[in-house]
């Protein structure tokens, strides 16, 4: 996976690797799930499926991954896909730096390796978005390459199995358990070894209350003999979430609503949504705040209520949104590129990240029996 500075680990001895083979391997036989993505070995779909299981849950990411499989059957289909067409195959998913780094490098597979997934690490890390890990699944899962395939899962197992309490939030120790599992992945049946692992995390060692009887791999367990199981993983805390007051506007023209194109960096990038202003102090006249940002553009608004408020939590921020109402009274120039009306039935066509979905879904809530400027503006 590229050059690396070297680490010093305590490697397992033959017996106890064969051991933890062997009955890791039996085990799996017997208790993998059936899982949409393990039908076969195409490079692609497995590929596509690791892009999505990123900081996503297994039950979540089934049904988007059929719809998205159906969609784009092939590489070749999403390489030649529009951008706007993988995005709406990919909403509700989140993290959409992911689909867009994956649609750049299927581009990239077929225009330099005519369209077949490469089966080396040093061209498959070339690929954009794609890291050690997913590269390690890839390799031996698809080409049964006996590479390691660290997640999260892997760090849980690996740190009980050899009792390491080193913080698996560090890249030092993420590299310690590189080198444990490029030792302990079989020449044969990598791929198959690699997901015993993964499986082994989800469904016996879990982070709360791990199911040790379940074990098949118990009698070699460090952390287990030593009664430290419930103690390991060692992860340092992260921060959390920086809160940020963000006010979101609903602005009307007839059945027309206002969209804004996000920055192409930074938070959602490039991403379709509501006018949005960020670090947002507290408004005496709701929409006060957002005000200047429309009469830059040529637009005038007249403000009606707060239709409701909520939060959203990113990994770095937690948005407390406002969301208010606005109808557009005059508009004196044209909207740049970044800026666009759209009808109510042209919603459906574009992908909107969650917060904003939350915001539709909380203006629809509020059409309805009203009267006066709030049903004028709604």
């Amino acid at each position: 996976m590229g050059r690396k500075k070297e680490i010093i680990v305590s490697l397992p001895d033959q017996a106890w690797t064969d051991h933890v083979r062997e009955g890791l391997l039996a085990w799996y036989d017997q208790n993998k799930r059936e899982l949409p993505w393990r039908k076969n070995k195409d490079p692609y779909r497995i590929w596509v499926s690791e892009i999505m299981l990123q900081q996503t849950r297994v039950d979540t990411v089934i049904p988007f991954f059929e719809r998205f499989m159906d969609k784009f059957p092939d590489l070749v289909a999403l390489a030649n896909a529009d951008e706007e067409e993988v995005l709406k195959a990919w909403e509700g998913l989140g993290y959409y730096s992911r689909v867009r780094n994956l649609h750049s490098a299927v581009k990239e597979v077929v225009a330099t390796y005519e369209g077949k997934v490469p089966s080396t690490p040093d061209a498959v890390t070339q690929l954009k978005g794609v890291g050690d890990y997913t590269a390690g699944a890839i390799l031996s899962i698809a080409f049964d390459q006996p590479t390691p395939a660290v997640d999260g899962n892997v760090m849980r197992v690996f740190s009980r199995w050899f009792a390491l309490w080193d913080d698996i939030a560090k890249l030092s120790t993420r590299r310690k358990m590189e080198v444990l599992g490029a030792h302990l992945v079989p020449a044969s049946r990598a791929g198959d070894f690699n997901q015993a692992v993964m499986e082994l995390g989800a469904l016996v060692c879990t982070p709360v209350n791990p199911k040790c009887i379940s074990c098949p791999v118990q009698a070699t367990c460090a952390a287990f003999d030593q009664g430290v199981q419930a103690e390991l993983p060692q992860k340092k805390k992260a921060k959390p979430p920086r809160p940020v007051h963000v006010s979101i506007a609903w602005i009307r023209r007839g059945e027309q609503i206002l969209l804004q194109r996000r920055s192409s960096e930074g938070l959602l990038a490039g991403m379709w949504g509501l006018p949005t202003m960020e670090n947002v102090q507290d408004e005496v006249v709701p929409g006060d705040s957002i005000t200047p940002l429309f009469t830059e553009l040529g637009l005038f608004v007249e403000w009606g209520e707060v239709l409701g408020e909520y939060e959203h939590i990113f990994s770095h921020r937690r948005w407390h949104i406002r969301l208010v109402e606005g109808l557009i009274r005059d508009e004196k120039k044209d909207l740049p590129g970044e800026w666009r009306w759209i009808n109510e039935n042209e919603r459906t066509q574009l992908a909107f990240p969650n917060v904003y979905r939350k915001a539709f879904s909380l203006a629809e809530k509020r059409r309805k029996g009203l009267s006066g400027i709030q049903g004028r503006l709604l």
